[in-house]
């Protein structure tokens, strides 16, 4: 049987087995979730057929489109966005990078208000952690305390455009050239935002993504790094692919003709240059199968991302009715955001838990911002950590703030939906 054969019996299968309905009331509406047809299911069994495995032509294919996409040079897939942190993180660390290399004691400027593994990797190097306030209701790094928050020690500012709202890039980018600071975006709940009609992740030196299911597109498990620094390029893929130094793809050796000719090191001469290793690395690579998802993914982004704003639009219609009730949300100036989320932040006189067990009681999922206040979890005791001024905003979207969702497959019978539950729970507020 040729393959052409099994990917159209496939192809047949998926739109039988895999033909998504409307929502119905008594249906769960979940907050999040993969949307999806045949396209990524041939996909994956013509990878599968292919029995490559890891990194190959899929790959290649999938790191040069969103390359594209994004508007940057270079683009690593990596097997899930908080690697995609990690890998973007530790690149700062490199030795390659001299007197600018982060070192363990340096700070990096960041928030409270996110999601762990943006922080994850500065405490886990040993670096220090230095929280700033966040705006409401934008949910973003309030830019205007980096100054307040600057010390001899700092290396770099790390944030995350949260819930696809970019946060304010022209002062966060000023502040960091001003001052010689590296920059990394965490783009894991953004791809698709425009920030002066550029995508984000194509402002810091490095960003990041997420492909996790609930994000803008999935490739199950996975994540990428974005740069257009080539030396960046270089040390993260170092990074992924073990600390090696040989930048050959897997299956391909002497792709540079100076395989056994090279002093590295300590090393003796002629070393095998596959053995050379320059970083002390991880293997954070993703398979081929994954990345032929994220191929046809990425043919829906568009349309994906003018979903997003069409169910916020809607939610914001619903819920103007409410603003007694709520604080609603607002998209950073000169911005277009792909949203993840619509957050609704409980006023003084409105019970959160109230308002988050009604809507769980009738199948609506809600999402806390993440962390809340992360200094407040239990993985902080202990941590090395500092605060600029105050996190009292960030202690609001703690124990105030949550979110619905507005992703692709919420369709208009579900959005109707939310606006009958909200209209009955409204009374009882």
């Amino acid at each position: 049987m040729k393959k052409e054969d099994i990917l159209s019996l496939v192809r047949e299968y998926a739109r039988e087995e895999h033909n998504k309905t409307s929502f119905s009331h008594g249906d769960k509406l979940g907050y999040a979730g993969r949307v999806y047809d045949e396209k990524e299911i041939v996909n994956l069994v013509d990878s599968s057929l292919e029995f490559w495995l890891t990194g190959g032509r899929y790959t290649k294919d999938f790191e040069k489109k969103l390359a594209d996409y994004i508007g940057v040079k270079h683009c690593l897939f990596v097997n899930s966005g908080s690697s995609a942190n990690l890998c973007a993180f530790m690149a700062l660390t490199s030795p390659l990078l001299g007197d600018r290399a982060i070192k363990r004691g340096d700070e990096v400027i960041t928030v409270a208000a996110g999601f762990p593994t943006t922080i994850a990797p500065i405490v886990q190097f040993g670096a220090v952690p230095v929280f700033v306030d966040v705006t409401i209701p934008q949910y973003n790094i309030d830019s205007s305390m980096l100054e307040n928050a600057l010390t001899d020690k700092t290396k770099a500012v790390i944030s995350a455009h949260t819930l696809g709202n970019p946060f304010d890039l022209s002062a966060v980018k000023k502040f960091c050239e001003t001052h010689n600071l590296w920059l990394i975006e965490d783009n894991c709940d953004s791809l698709g935002s425009l920030y002066n009609g550029k995508k984000t992740g194509s402002f810091g030196d490095l960003s990041t993504s997420s492909f996790y299911p609930p994000h803008h597109i999935t490739t199950g498990e996975g994540g990428a790094v974005y740069t257009d620094n080539p030396l960046l390029a270089k040390i993260a893929k170092s990074l992924r692919d073990w600390g090696r130094d040989c930048v050959c793809d897997s299956g391909i050796d002497n792709l540079c003709g100076h395989r056994f000719d090279g002093q590295y090191g300590g090393l003796p001469k002629g070393y095998d240059h596959k053995y050379v290793y320059s970083h002390f690395g991880y293997n954070l690579k993703a398979s081929d199968m994954q990345a032929a998802v994220g191929v046809a993914q990425l043919e829906k982004i568009d349309d994906f991302t003018k979903k997003r704003r069409a169910n916020f639009d809607k939610l914001m219609l619903i819920f103007k009715a409410y603003e007694d009730k709520f604080i609603l949300p607002e998209s950073e100036k000169n911005s277009e955001p792909s949203w993840f989320g619509f957050p609704l932040l409980c006023r003084e006189n409105v019970s959160r838990e109230k308002i988050v067990r009604f809507f769980e009681e009738n199948k609506i999922q809600t999402r806390m911002l993440f962390a809340g206040n992360i200094t407040k979890q239990p993985c902080m005791e202990g941590v090395n950590y500092r605060i600029a001024g105050e996190l009292k905003n960030t202690d609001l979207i703690m124990t105030n703030l949550f979110w619905l969702g507005v992703y692709p497959g919420i369709d208009d019978n579900a959005v109707d939906y939310i606006s009958e539950i909200m209209h009955k729970m409204y009374s009882n507020l």
